[in-house]
């Protein structure tokens, strides 16, 4: 006779979601000695799935990925819900908890449809919906002119095997997950910075509930989540909206933390950057890089992040 699960861990229904959720399955059961049964993968179908046709600041933001999930969690039909980081609200609901963060795989960017920024064609036509690549984009290739293009990675692919554009970006954690190794042109993090908390997987929780909480911080993974709270920390303190264009990368090394941030309009003629190294028990570490940013951003710059206000 088969036990219950253990666990009902949620997730969105993409190949990606469900891929992530894997992992954090995998890992579970590693580290718990369970078999796989006792984790079940319950898929729901998010708002952001289902609307295809919008950039998604329009239509809600990344609530979008996370408002279904979150309900299936109050209600107590899920125990835990499996994130991309990048994807969540950088302020939760004080009943839900991070309580887990995968270890963070490749933080790039990656390319597809030329060699590098640089050689992309005079007034190349590239698809994205994500406010910071197009600024970004915009910020290095003023000629170049950006088209929404939203969906997974599958669809995003195939737009672009249909000619709707001559490039676009993915996340390389992403392709890499879903085994599309070599897949375009990783972007060097020198030269081009990522979405905060990208390549990180998170497991979120009741937060009064002890027990998979405990289950959950066993696979968590300190150094990851060290760099993905303190971006998150940048974000809530720069004030920043979905429609913000933002770029920011933590790397940590022992007990500290390096922290590169930079700053755009929309349309990329304007940028502010900067880069601070504080310790990991240094909770103000990011807030105080926030308000040097923004410090440095003109009228127009700032206006699109209501830290500066």
């Amino acid at each position: 006779m088969a036990h219950a699960p253990m666990m009902r861990l949620g997730t969105r229904r993409s190949p990606l979601a469900m891929v992530q959720a894997e992992e954090a399955r995998a890992r579970l059961c590693v580290v718990h000695d369970w078999p796989e049964a006792a984790v079940e993968l319950i898929p729901v179908e998010a708002s952001g799935d289902k609307i295809q046709d919008r950039p998604l600041a329009e239509i809600g933001g990344k609530a979008l990925w996370t408002r279904e999930l979150d309900l299936w969690l109050n209600e107590r039909r899920i125990d835990a819900a499996v994130h991309s980081l990048k994807d969540v609200e950088t302020v939760r609901p004080a009943e839900l908890t991070i309580a887990a963060v995968l270890p963070r795989a490749d933080k790039r960017d990656v390319l597809i449809g030329a060699a590098s920024i640089r050689a992309l064609p005079q007034g190349a036509v590239v698809g994205t919906s994500a406010p910071r690549r197009a600024a970004q984009l915009l910020n290095a290739r003023p000629d170049c002119r950006v088209i929404p293009f939203r969906g997974n990675v599958a669809t995003r692919l195939a737009k672009l095997a249909a000619g709707q554009a001559q490039a676009t970006f993915l996340a390389a954690a992403g392709l890499a997950r879903l085994g599309e190794h070599g897949t375009g042109h990783p972007l060097a993090l020198d030269e081009w910075l990522p979405a905060p908390a990208q390549a990180a997987i998170a497991i979120e929780c009741r937060t009064d509930d002890r027990q998979v909480r405990g289950w959950l911080a066993a696979i968590d993974h300190a150094p990851s989540r060290r760099e993905v709270m303190a971006e998150r920390a940048l974000l809530a303190a720069l004030g920043g909206s979905c429609h913000s264009p933002v770029a920011a990368l933590c790397d940590a090394a022992g007990d500290n933390l390096t922290m590169r941030a930079a700053l755009y309009t929309p349309d990329g003629s304007e940028k502010v950057a900067a880069e601070s190294r504080f310790s990991t028990n240094d909770l103000e570490g990011p807030a105080r890089l926030a308000v040097g940013l923004l410090a440095q951003a003109s009228p127009a710059l700032a206006a699109h992040f209501t830290g500066s206000q």
